[in-house]
């Protein structure tokens, strides 16, 4: 059996998965993130490789990891949410695993392995929206990924679509993520149970009656048991998210976007909005194809599965 490993390095743990050919997951482990050095969190990450080379023979590694990487996919220049800056892991992890090491974005990988196996399976030309606690996604045209000049392509969440909008972390104000995303859902649910605790009240039972105790999954729970202020706060995370899935036809002209993320478990209340909104939004909508939007097929193992896959590139 052909098998790689692929490694999803989050702020809090890393999950590590011996892949097959086909996208099968034959065996994952997982250890948690060291987040105090970067030389602990690349032992963390050997730790998770050893434990399946030790059962597996594999040919190759592939690290998904959150920030920048560059254009030969050998070095993590940036990172927010771990204390790695401008680290070689591509020869750093080889060298102590003893096997070639492909480096990527993880929301590049993820949207690999949703374009090779999952909502996007080998349609080659995808874009992946991940809506979760920020917003981010990953560009394949051609049946190639998109990395751009520098490495550093599909930084969605910070395309500025309301000038003189909501202020981000990133500087810049009116950025797609301060609309489209979980933190933005559960801002504006929070917001409803403070200024109307009537609609409010079954997200205020949720959570206790404390507005700042709810999360965005009892968001997604109230409206999937048919709550109409959270189907409302979701539809218009969806409204967003057609607009600017419209922005992204206009550049990329795909042919369907994947959209992935812990707010995409709302599924249809999502979806269909952002489809709507999408149609209206559009370009010279009347005139031309209309591209597919559809829910991401791998969760959470989507960055670990693309990363495996990735690795087998010459």
């Amino acid at each position: 059996m052909d098998l790689t490993i692929g490694v999803d390095v989050g702020g809090t743990k890393i999950a590590a998965g011996a892949v097959d050919g086909a996208g099968r997951i034959v065996e994952k482990v997982r250890v948690s993130t060291p987040a105090t050095t970067a030389e602990a969190v690349e032992k963390a990450i050997v730790e998770a490789v050893a434990r399946l080379v030790a059962r597996h023979a594999v040919t190759a590694v592939g690290l998904a990891v959150p920030g920048f990487v560059d254009e030969k996919r050998a070095v993590l220049r940036f990172t927010a949410n771990l204390p790695m800056v401008d680290r070689p892991l591509r020869d750093i992890i080889g060298a102590r695993v003893g096997l070639p090491v492909v480096v990527e974005n993880d929301a590049n990988a993820a949207a690999w392995g949703e374009h090779r196996f999952g909502g996007g399976r080998q349609n080659p030309e995808m874009v992946l929206v991940t809506v979760g606690t920020g917003l981010g996604g990953g560009i394949v045209l051609g049946g190639r990924l998109l990395r751009g000049a520098f490495g550093v392509a599909a930084e969605f969440g910070h395309l500025r679509l309301v000038p003189g909008g909501l202020p981000c972390g990133c500087g810049n104000h009116g950025c797609w993520e301060q609309y489209c995303s979980g933190s933005s859902l559960l801002r504006q649910a929070q917001a409803l149970c403070r200024q109307d605790p009537v609609a409010g009240a079954r997200l205020l039972e949720l959570a206790g009656q404390e507005p700042s105790s709810l999360t965005g999954t009892m968001v997604t729970e109230a409206a999937l048991a048919g709550d109409p202020a959270s189907v409302g706060l979701l539809a218009e995370i969806g409204r967003w998210l057609g607009q600017g899935a419209a922005a992204l036809a206009a550049v990329l002209d795909p042919a369907v976007v994947v959209v992935g993320g812990g707010v995409s478990e709302a599924g249809e209340l999502l979806l269909a909005p952002a489809r709507e909104a999408y149609g209206t939004a559009l370009s010279g909508g009347t005139h031309r194809p209309h591209l597919h939007v559809t829910r991401a097929v791998l969760g959470n193992d989507a960055g670990l599965i693309g990363a495996a896959d990735l690795a087998r590139e010459p």
